[in-house]
């Protein structure tokens, strides 16, 4: 019986007998190499027996699996590698079947040496690169055992960390697979990045909280690389390296999932990591998709608690960074669109204490959290602004100022408390996002950077009653005309000796300032003026004020603007001294000393020494007579002020005759620096709310004082000689006059008396009528008498009169 069964044995097909020749009696032996070298040479001289081969070794193994022969499992998965390394025919597929049913049912088993072994065996066959395409594998049932894997709980930390390793690197073994084989199963599908994904930022996430590394790859230590962190980085960095344009959303959607589902967009620390990775990994060109799918799930959890909106905001703000390609996609303003929407909604949220408009039941809003996600909010602003070129960032700032809300024709407000309000807090926050986009903004031409457009709306919120805003604005026009980085240096007031100390950097005004300061100068001088009149003005007002007055010097000046910044700094010191608006004591030797800096300073940028000696002489005056006119005394924690600045003697004060004097002698405009400055009055102070009743007659009386009889008193009729032709062609001086008698006529309506405007109307309705009697007169004549005169009203004898028609008139009165 004995002997029918050997002879029995003798007739298995060879490919059989050769694989139980691999197996010794001892499974402690190891493989037999030499039995194993002439299967492996079998297999290559009939790779048509491959496929046999592998179905045989998978069924002892599965045999050996069941009887708990373990030592025998190792020893087939060993002999199974060496086949699939050796042998690349075209029967390769029917092997890789085998060997794949053996893999899963190594990872099926419960012993973590099992599973790592099986795990082992699949990344080395993932290596293999196959010469020929399967068209029906799948390998949905290891992501999800690898996927198991990676979050394995097992009680031992050694054993647990080991089962978590290999379920990293069976992942990364179906990736590198898969990923590059459009004839494979598609591992961008979501049923799949939805268990990839998750698993390697299971692992992250439980990573030292301590540990603190850049983003990059870096040399690490051999601890490091061990460890489940570090591999499942590794992991992540190499999917998203490898993913298309039209991938990018499925592999980060499950990011933003998982970032959900386990609250970790609060502490944001992790967030900031895992998109740090991201950004870092994927290729630069499809940056902007990340962007847009952080916006898009801002917008789905716009009524989440603000910390979570602050978290997906402040990712946003680092993400924006790192693409520092300078694009954020072709929609560059929807982008900003989304941000300045959640702002508004946030403002809203705050203001009604709800997510649901003030609904009951909903949840409460904690103001300073929703105050941090605004901050956050500007903050990203600025970040995605520095990313962008020239001239997108000039489109945003236009758009931004387009949202603030103005009290003009073009843009209604909210009435009510609750609409001032929600107006004020959305103003202050765009502008706070303006400037923002604003800092480092370099531009060489002032007239591309500043439009009339934006400059006007920007302007109007500088008349504004708020504080805050018309800081806000100051700053914003700072940091534009600041392109060499003096600001700074001027962050305090003071009156400085010698101002080469500061080593400004100063450089020509180029022709497009010049053009731009012909433009806007006046514009810009008027709103100066007009906010150093305001009474709420602090210390942060006078000091960005001191700065605009200085870089305007530094940055647009030429001989022209400086005697006009003279001029206004001396008509802000007409302000403090005669003090028709009644400002605080405070205001008024703010004003003194803001003019004293400005002065120090300007007189020494244009060098002429009469004119420095002036300004010295008088700083020195203060400094003994009254030290609370200088800004070392004012701009101080607790200024030293006096209210005595009524009985001051002129000495204290700089002279605009004396500065006219020594400057027209070096060549400036004597004329320009002798006419007091007077801002023209124009419709946009009706945003400030603050024009008189007496402002607005004096507008629609203006031109009929031209005729005044008081004028025609005043002004005889002179001769025209060349002299006064001149005059007239000289257009400057004419507006000048001009202003001057605007100024005063303005002063008049203001001041005078009723009874004394009632008289002066008199007045001019009697000239008016007499007048006419003239030309009544004139025209219908009596007939004439026989001695060729007439007596007229007025008892004077007249020539014969000439009828109308017959008359002479000078070419220049005919029409």
């Amino acid at each position: 019986m004995y002997g029918v069964c050997g002879c029995c044995g003798a007739l298995r097909p060879r490919y059989k007998r050769l694989v139980d020749n691999i197996f010794p009696e001892d499974p402690e032996d190891g493989l037999v190499k030499t039995n194993m070298e002439k299967l492996t040479f079998y297999a290559l001289s009939a790779p048509e027996k491959l496929d046999r081969i592998g179905a045989y070794l998978s069924e002892r193994l599965i045999r050996d699996v069941s009887r708990h022969r373990y030592g025998y499992v190792c020893i087939a998965m060993e002999a199974l590698d060496q086949l699939l390394m050796a042998c690349h025919c075209q029967s390769i597929n029917l092997f890789v079947e085998s060997f794949l049913k053996m893999v899963a049912k190594l990872l099926e088993s419960e012993k973590p040496n099992l599973q790592i072994l099986g795990t082992n065996s699949f990344v080395k066959f993932a290596n293999i690169e196959e010469d020929t395409p399967s068209y029906h594998r799948s390998y949905d049932f290891f992501v999800s055992r690898f996927s198991e894997m990676c979050h394995s709980s097992h009680d031992d930390p050694d054993v647990r960390t080991k089962i978590r390793m290999s379920g990293i690197k069976g992942l990364q073994g179906v990736v590198r697979k898969t990923v590059n084989d459009e004839l494979q199963a598609n591992i961008w599908d979501p049923q799949h990045m939805d268990k990839i994904v998750p698993s390697l930022l299971f692992n992250l996430q439980h990573a030292e909280e301590a540990e603190s590394r850049s983003p990059s790859p870096l040399q690490a230590t051999e601890k490091e690389k061990e460890s489940p962190a570090e591999l499942a980085e590794r992991c992540l960095r190499e999917l998203l390296g490898r993913a298309a344009y039209g991938n990018i959303k499925n592999a980060i959607k499950p990011v933003l999932i998982h970032l959900d589902n386990h609250a970790l967009w609060e502490p944001k620390t992790f967030a900031i990591r895992c998109f740090k990775i991201i950004m870092y990994s994927i290729q630069p060109q499809h940056s902007h998709l990340v962007i847009q799918q952080l916006l898009g799930h801002l917008d789905a959890n716009s009524k989440s608690a603000a910390t979570v909106r602050a978290g997906i905001v402040e990712v946003l703000s680092e993400a924006a960074v790192i693409a520092a390609s300078g694009s954020v996609g072709p929609t560059v303003l929807e982008v900003f669109n989304t941000l300045l929407r959640q702002l508004r909604l946030s403002i809203d949220y705050a203001l009604t204490g709800s997510y649901d408009g003030g609904a009951g039941g909903a949840r409460s809003i904690k103001e300073h959290e929703e105050r941090m996600f605004q901050e956050a909010v500007i903050k990203t602003i600025g970040s995605f602004a520095s990313t962008l070129p020239t001239y997108q960032r000039s489109e945003v700032m236009l758009f931004i100022m387009s949202k603030v809300p103005l009290p003009s024709l073009h843009q209604a407000m909210e009435a009510g408390k609750a609409g001032e309000n929600r107006n004020r807090l959305t103003q202050i926050m765009l502008l706070k996002s303006l400037l923002q986009v604003s800092l480092g903004f370099q531009c060489s031409n002032m007239l591309t950077a500043l439009p009339s457009s934006f400059l006007d709306r920007l302007l109007s919120a500088a008349l504004m009653e708020d504080a805050e805003i018309r800081l806000f604005v100051l700053e914003i026009l700072i940091s534009f005309i600041d392109r060499h980085g003096n600001r700074h240096k001027f962050s305090t007031i003071s009156t400085i000796s010698d101002i080469s100390v500061l080593k400004l950097k100063v450089d020509k005004c180029s022709r497009q300032d010049t053009v731009f300061m012909k433009k806007h100068a006046q514009q810009l001088y008027r709103h100066i003026y007009l906010t150093c009149k305001e009474e709420s003005n602090m210390q942060a007002h006078y000091e960005a004020l001191y700065s605009m007055l200085v870089l305007i010097s530094i940055e647009l000046a030429n001989e022209e603007v400086v005697v006009d910044l003279i001029r206004l700094v001396l008509a802000v010191q007409e302000i403090a001294q005669i003090n028709e608006d009644n400002l605080p004591t405070y205001n008024r030797c703010a004003l003194y000393a803001l003019g004293a800096a400005y002065l120090n300073l300007i007189s020494q940028l244009t060098t002429v020494p009469t004119f420095c000696q002036h300004i010295h002489e008088v700083i020195q005056m203060r400094q003994k007579e009254a030290p609370y006119l200088l800004p070392e005394d004012v701009f101080v924690e607790r200024p030293r002020l006096s209210r005595s600045l009524d009985r001051l003697g002129p000495e204290v004060f700089f002279r605009q005759s004396k500065i006219s004097e020594v400057l027209g002698g070096s060549g400036y405009n004597s004329d320009r620096l002798s006419t007091p400055y007077v801002p023209q009055l124009t419709d946009e102070d009706r945003l400030s709310k603050r024009k008189s009743i007496g402002e607005t007659i004096s507008l629609q009386v203006e031109v009929e004082s031209r005729n005044s009889p008081e004028r025609e008193e005043r002004a005889p009729a002179e001769e025209i000689t060349y002299e006064t032709l001149k005059k007239a062609i000289d257009g400057v001086a004419v507006e000048e006059q001009e202003r001057e008698r605007r100024r005063q006529v303005v002063e008049k309506f203001q001041k005078a008396p009723f009874e004394e405007i009632a008289a002066h109307c008199g007045a001019r309705a009697t000239l008016l009528q007499s007048k006419l009697n003239q030309i009544f007169e004139i025209t219908i004549r009596p007939p004439p008498s026989p001695s060729g005169t007439i007596t007229a009203a007025y008892g004077q004898p007249q020539n014969h009169s000439v009828p109308v028609y017959e008359m002479k008139f000078p070419d220049l009165c005919v029409y």
